[in-house]
């Protein structure tokens, strides 16, 4: 058969039973991301609970959600390429199985030590999945149904985000906090059970490559101390002498990785990659995305519970508006960019939420939560707008054999913005309520919050002329 619109690549699904093979691809890989991203946002509304329980202090049991990020941060690209010369399928089917041990074993947590270890094992098991979840969907539908694939996938990511809080509330107040890590067993179960029947075990690369072993080594161990350089940065300060050094050992070993990765013969990351502009666009359009949109998560707390005096629940029922409207929008744009391509909906998508969050920097001590309610949802819908047709680009403009590690790029993208976003915007926040000693209803601490506010604007801005320069 000739090549046509409805031709698919080797090892994708393509006659009449395939069609139903695709979806059902998709169901297996949607319940894994519901799954994960659940998990991601569930567990901080527990952390007061198990800190009572245990005794510990705030610093000790922060490193709950802290070692989770870490790890998944610094494995991502080292699972990406894993799943390009092992296959996607063994790697994603072993990341459910530490997933739901590390899920079982954080629920029998004797103690925090304990449970920090398991937390360790649960992203090890995140990060797998995270890494290999992307290539399987791109290889599993043709290229004029990924970006609708993709964008229900988000779909799913922010559903889970969505339900977190509420569920883990309610599941820690019936049960006790322990439930709410037995919850990922049977829903890990059937993800597995899924992805084992219906995921394609595609063929290996006729010609094997070996494992980059130190730059694998390298780029781990660098990204987890940037990252874990910009988590502490606002708390420990930006010039102390501990975040420089974290910052500086950060650049040595992400410098040595480069070194590395041009002198080997089967690298880790094929860096030929990044000269393909949509690509290097995609990716950095992701990062800046996601710097903003972490921006506004981890201010709109202070600005509905400390500044208005909203309790937690109601300042989430509050935040929710940004990830229902993002579950909406996503799979109805990644659907479109199908059609249309992926440059003028990533644009649109970065310059609404530059609007959005505009919006929110002009917040005062008695704006209407209606109206909060609804800069949030223009958040939202930039958000859901943007993401499912940048990954499309990305994930599209990578060859067939570097699906994998073009996984782990998106992936690390979203959690290294993610930290940037909520250090950026700590940072400025509390150097502005901290300089003026200032405290609501003090009109100077909502200023401090529109001054971080329009800082993320800045960067959604960035992120709209960025997108802007893509092919396509």
């Amino acid at each position: 058969m000739s090549a046509s619109r409805g031709a698919v690549p080797p090892g994708a699904v393509s006659s009449s039973a395939g069609v139903n093979r695709k979806w059902a691809i998709l169901l297996a890989v949607g319940v894994g991301t519901f799954m994960g991203a659940l998990d991601g946002s569930i567990v901080n509304t527990i952390l007061p609970i198990m800190r009572q329980e245990f005794n510990a202090g705030i610093t000790t049991i922060e490193w709950v959600v802290t070692i989770y990020l870490l790890t998944v941060g610094g494995l991502l690209l080292t699972f990406g390429r894993l799943g390009d010369l092992r296959g996607n399928k063994p790697v994603y089917l072993s990341g459910f199985g530490l997933f739901i041990l590390g899920s079982l074993l954080c629920g029998r947590s004797p103690s925090t030590g304990w449970l920090i270890g398991a937390r360790t094992l649960q992203g090890l098991g995140a990060a797998m999945l995270a890494a290999n979840s992307p290539a399987i969907l791109t290889k599993g539908f043709p290229a004029q149904e990924r970006g609708q694939a993709l964008g229900i996938q988000s779909m799913m990511t922010y559903l889970g985000l969505t339900v977190g809080p509420s569920l883990g509330g309610w599941l820690a107040a019936s049960f006790g906090w322990r439930s709410v890590f037995y919850v990922n067993v049977p829903v890990g179960l059937l993800a597995l059970l899924l992805g084992a029947v219906f995921i394609p075990r595609e063929p290996l690369p006729e010609v094997r490559e070996r494992f980059d072993l130190p730059g694998a080594a390298l780029f781990s161990l660098g990204l987890i101390v940037l990252l874990y350089g910009l988590s502490v940065g606002p708390a420990w300060g930006w010039g102390s002498t501990n975040v420089v050094v974290l910052f500086g050992g950060a650049a040595a070993l992400l410098g040595a990785f480069l070194w590395v990765e041009r002198r080997a013969v089967s690298p880790m990351v094929d860096l030929s990659l990044f000269r393909r502009r949509t690509f290097s666009v995609a990716t950095i359009s992701a990062v800046l995305n996601y710097i903003a949109l972490f921006g506004v998560v981890f201010l709109m707390p202070f600005y509905l519970i400390q500044g208005r005096g909203l309790s937690p629940a109601q300042a989430g029922l509050v935040m929710t508006a940004y990830p229902a409207v993002m579950a909406l929008a996503a799979p109805v744009s990644g659907a479109l960019s199908d059609r249309i391509g992926s440059r003028l909906l990533s644009s649109l998508g970065m310059g609404l939420m530059g609007v959005g969050l505009l919006l929110l920097a002009r917040l005062q001590p008695d704006t209407a939560f209606l109206r909060v309610a609804a800069s949030l949802g223009v958040v939202g819908l930039g958000t859901g707008i943007f993401i499912s047709p940048n990954s499309s680009a990305l994930m599209g403009s990578a060859p067939r054999d570097r699906q994998g590690i073009a996984a782990g790029i998106l992936a690390t993208a979203r959690s290294t913005g993610m930290v940037i976003g909520v250090g950026v915007a700590g940072a400025i926040f509390a150097s502005l309520t901290a300089a003026a000693a200032v405290s609501p209803p003090d009109p100077a601490w909502f200023q401090a919050i529109n001054v971080a506010f329009l800082a993320m604007t800045g960067v959604a801005f960035a992120g709209c002329a960025i997108a802007a320069l893509r092919q396509g």
